[in-house]
């Protein structure tokens, strides 16, 4: 039992390194206006950060996290080369309320859809808030839900790149 523990630790351990220095897949979402956004060819601009947060219009934790990040990003856009994508993970049965909320919130970030969630299960993402940091097309950074004051880590993080 204790050698079946062990194994399962080290695949987990190996998916996780794995999962750090991998790309983004090949995969065509939907922004709010719908256009169709290809994420392995529309996020290369050289050294630019992407800031990918996986959300939903039913996570609480997730739009705490997007309104925290909107009351900075513009002195982040100002600092450093960076963008952030909120990725929505609602489904079809809630998906109307995504636009809405998006707007009434006043995001400035580009909202991207993920009705099927293939992009949440390409990265092997299980609940949101989850965030993904890419530069020059490799995920860099990866953090998983949401306190307050998380948006300063992610911060220096992405000022450290």
């Amino acid at each position: 039992m204790k050698k079946i523990i062990l194994l399962f630790t080290v695949m987990l351990l190996s998916k996780s390194i794995t999962y750090a220095q991998s790309g983004l897949p090949s995969l065509v979402l939907n922004d709010l206006e719908g256009k169709k956004v290809n994420l392995s060819k529309d996020f290369l601009e050289k050294d630019k950060i992407y800031i990918m947060s996986f959300w939903a219009t039913w996570c609480a934790p997730c739009i705490a996290e997007l309104d925290e990040i909107n009351d900075v990003y513009a002195d982040w856009k100002k600092e450093l080369n960076v963008e952030v994508i909120a990725v929505s993970i609602d489904d079809v049965r809630t998906q109307k309320r995504v636009k809405p909320l998006a707007n009434g919130k006043g995001w400035e970030y580009r909202v991207l859809l993920d009705t099927n969630q293939d992009f949440k299960r390409a990265l092997n993402i299980v609940n949101p808030p989850h965030t993904i940091v890419v530069k020059n097309g490799v995920i860099l950074h990866s953090q998983n839900g949401y306190s307050p004051g998380s948006e300063e880590v992610l911060y220096k993080k992405i000022k450290s790149l």
